[in-house]
């Protein structure tokens, strides 16, 4: 009998406990899930950043945790943590978030908002956009979820970039690394999209020097993480007229302070960390199968890298 650790905010043990159980036993697992397990009797914790668990000393039979969240920033740097760790991946979670980008980048790309906030009885028909073919897309970040939103844009007809640290070769993405390639992705781009993780190298990715890179007039979309944008050079790129619009789902200090310029300024869009969410019933599938792969001694599913940070 595997003993598996809940973690994560109480109210998320009501959507979890039936389908993870569930999913265990459809894996061929024999397991007792609980949020109560003594640490020296875990075998595995289904976790999220913002549950009670935060000291993984204690956990010395743990084989590995199994996040309940894709981001894993604010744990991968925690010193008590020497056991496995796993982000989610998740289909779920993939498409979800893809529907999100996509639309918004359309709502962009067509100047929806000029004709749902302008209802005042002008007939203005005088300005339309460009084909998609004509509307290059940046993505900084071409994981999992930035390859896939980038696979979806494509099939709409937009040109898509796609930014990340080391090399890769993605089909109908254009793929660029490096700092080289940053300037390079950025420069003229329509739509810039952020997908990144959150690791010292990647924040402030988007600041008052790089935001100058994209076509004048350009939209930033962030539903990565918060800290990939300097706020204040944003805000300043769209005084000036330099970008058009944001859209952003993610912030350094999540909720968004009632107070903060965010939420008044006429060409931002605030969405509360919505782009997309864990779906227990998916989740628990991906989580159980891991499990299962390490009871028979394979290889864990989506491995955390300590020294990348994700």
């Amino acid at each position: 009998m595997l003993n598996i650790l809940f973690s994560a905010q109480p109210a998320r043990w009501d959507e979890y406990q039936r389908p993870l159980t569930e999913a265990f036993a459809k894996a061929g697992l024999q397991a007792n899930l609980s949020r109560d397990h003594g640490p020296a009797d875990v075998d595995y914790i289904v976790f999220a950043p913002n549950g009670p668990v935060t000291d993984f000393t204690p956990y010395k039979k743990t084989k590995a945790i199994m996040s309940l969240w894709a981001g894993v920033e604010t744990v991968v740097d925690n010193p008590t943590l020497t056991q496995p760790l796993c982000r989610l991946v998740d289909d779920s979670l993939t498409n979800g978030m893809v529907e999100w980008v996509v639309g918004h980048t359309l709502r962009h790309h067509l100047g929806m908002d000029e004709h749902i906030t302008r209802q005042d009885g002008v007939w203005r028909n005088f300005t339309y956009p460009p084909v998609a073919a004509h509307r290059p897309v940046t993505i900084l970040g071409i994981g999992a979820l930035g390859a896939a939103c980038g696979q979806a844009l494509h099939q709409l007809g937009f040109p898509v970039t796609g930014w990340s640290r080391r090399a890769k070769n993605i089909p109908n993405i254009t793929c660029m690394h490096g700092d080289d390639g940053l300037r390079a992705a950025l420069s003229d781009a329509q739509v810039v999209i952020l997908l990144l993780p959150q690791t010292p190298q990647t924040e402030n990715i988007l600041n008052a020097q790089s935001l100058n890179l994209p076509a004048r007039g350009a939209f930033i979309i962030n539903p990565g993480r918060g800290p990939l944008i300097d706020d204040a050079a944003l805000l300043a790129a769209l005084d000036s007229g330099q970008i058009a619009h944001a859209t952003l789902d993610v912030f350094r200090t999540e909720p968004l302070p009632a107070t903060h310029p965010f939420w008044a300024h006429p060409q931002i869009t605030v969405t509360p960390h919505i782009a997309s969410s864990t779906r227990p019933e998916t989740a628990s599938m991906v989580i159980a199968e891991n499990i299962a792969r390490g009871e028979a001694g394979q290889p864990f599913h989506y491995l955390v890298d300590r020294t990348r940070g994700y």
